[in-house]
């Protein structure tokens, strides 16, 4: 009995986290932020411009995203800027079936190379974390109090 008035007295007091609102816009936008170990940033832009960004652009030119965006923090240890690069990735409303296998067997025919080279990439990274987004629209957002 006990427990059950904890968990009541905490499902009241919001230390639950709230749901998600729905975003406001129809597309989805993740962002994917990658930790890279010292002195390996530049091998692993390499690699991800090589072996990962020609799948993000085919599936840009395919339509199943509009907009596909690579950053570097300007400076490195400011704030949260625990981060070395991201990848902001819109993904249409209505994506259209985009068979990735036989994008990857078309664009990288050495899949032996393409593999290692991916296996490589990941071993670069200290971390690696997604952020899918829900847009808030200020304007017509009715205050919840």
């Amino acid at each position: 009995m006990a427990a059950m008035v904890v968990v009541a007295g905490l499902a009241t007091s919001g230390v639950f986290a709230q749901a998600p609102a729905p975003s406001a816009e129809a597309t989805k936008t993740t962002w994917y932020f990658y930790t890279v170990k010292w002195g390996f940033q530049g091998e692993f832009l390499d690699l991800f411009q090589r072996n990962h960004y020609p799948i993000l652009k085919a599936q840009l030119d395919a339509g199943v995203y509009t907009r596909v965006r690579t950053m570097v923090p300007e400076n490195h240890g400011d704030g949260r800027a625990d981060w070395t690069f991201a990848v902001e990735l819109v993904e249409a409303a209505k994506p259209p079936a985009f068979d990735e296998a036989a994008a990857l067997l078309k664009l990288f025919p050495d899949q032996a190379k393409f593999k290692r080279e991916e296996q490589r990439r990941f071993e670069l990274l200290v971390a690696h974390w997604d952020v899918p987004l829900n847009v808030v629209d200020m304007a017509t957002r009715k205050p919840s109090q």
